[in-house]
């Protein structure tokens, strides 16, 4: 597996202590990603313009601080990172067999004592969806709580569902055209996956990551309340994420431009006015 990121984190991820894995990839090209890093399935150099030394690189691509990625594209054997060890500039994941996967958990249990476990996240998880599938159902076989965060698109999400214990998902629009237009792909699977997880999987949280310009206006608020209505269950939970700024500097070491302005920024009243509308429309609001 592809990981390019993994730790600790508690409550954000799932329910109590959590192991974290990121897995590379996302078919999704949202511009306001806050870890641009795990977009591409086949990585990115993420570079540190502190410690960027223009030795490490035999072509002469780094040169004052800045890498020339368009040498890199004809680079094959990628000698600043399969020569050197540097903190300026690295592949944007490791890979990670399925067994030393699920042991490396097993070893870390005891940190599981408040009810925590493993989640698995992106990027987006399910791109790698032969070996997520496996782990899963290893793992819940060796009653591990586990929990998934996906942006709901993979038609064969409901494979997962068995062996997933917290299921978190997002919902970006409810409006097709708009959902392709920003993230790059429809939301038919996402609503679909959404309405089967509502029928029947017994832990649930939608998020909504708020947008300004996007996602934001009373339009489309009505539109997520009248969704949510239609899926509202006992094990169904939903929360509003206000956007922010925690990647920009992450898609300048990735090489790219961060697109987004101000108008992207959400007021706090606007948070809290969507985050009363579903707690008054009858749903369950939980923070996480």
């Amino acid at each position: 597996m592809k990981i390019f990121q993994k730790g600790f984190n508690y409550s954000q991820d799932g329910f109590g202590n959590r192991l974290v894995y990121h897995l590379q990839g996302c078919n999704m090209k949202c511009p306001w990603c806050s870890n641009p890093e795990g977009m591409k399935a086949e990585g990115v150099l993420v570079t540190d313009k502190q410690w960027l030394l223009e030795e490490v690189c035999p072509y002469h691509a780094i040169r004052d601080g800045k890498l020339d990625r368009d040498v890199c594209r004809l680079c094959k054997g990628r000698e600043c990172i399969t020569k050197h060890r540097t903190k300026g500039i690295r592949l944007s994941y490791e890979e990670m067999d399925t067994d030393t996967l699920v042991k490396e958990v097993l070893s870390n249990r005891l940190m599981f004592y408040d009810g925590g476990g493993v989640t698995f996240t992106g990027g987006e998880a399910t791109v790698q969806f032969t070996e997520l599938l496996e782990v899963l159902k290893r793992l819940r076989a060796e009653g591990i709580h586990t929990a998934l965060e996906t942006n709901g698109t993979h038609p064969r999400l409901p494979e997962c569902f068995p062996y997933i214990s917290q299921l978190i998902m997002d919902c970006k629009s409810c409006d097709e055209e708009k959902h392709r237009q920003v993230t790059g792909v429809s939301n038919e699977w996402v609503m679909e996956n959404i309405r089967k997880a509502a029928e029947t999987h017994p832990c649930v949280h939608i998020r909504v990551p708020l947008i300004g310009g996007v996602n934001d206006s009373a339009g489309d608020q009505k539109e997520f309340l009248e969704f949510f209505r239609s899926i509202n269950g006992e094990n169904v939970t939903f929360e509003i994420l206000q956007y922010h700024e925690f990647g920009k500097e992450k898609w300048n070491q990735c090489g790219w431009e961060y697109k987004m302005t101000e108008k992207a920024h959400v007021s706090d009243e606007t948070v809290k006015q969507f985050r009363e509308a579903i707690a008054e429309g009858g749903l369950k609001y939980m923070r996480t």
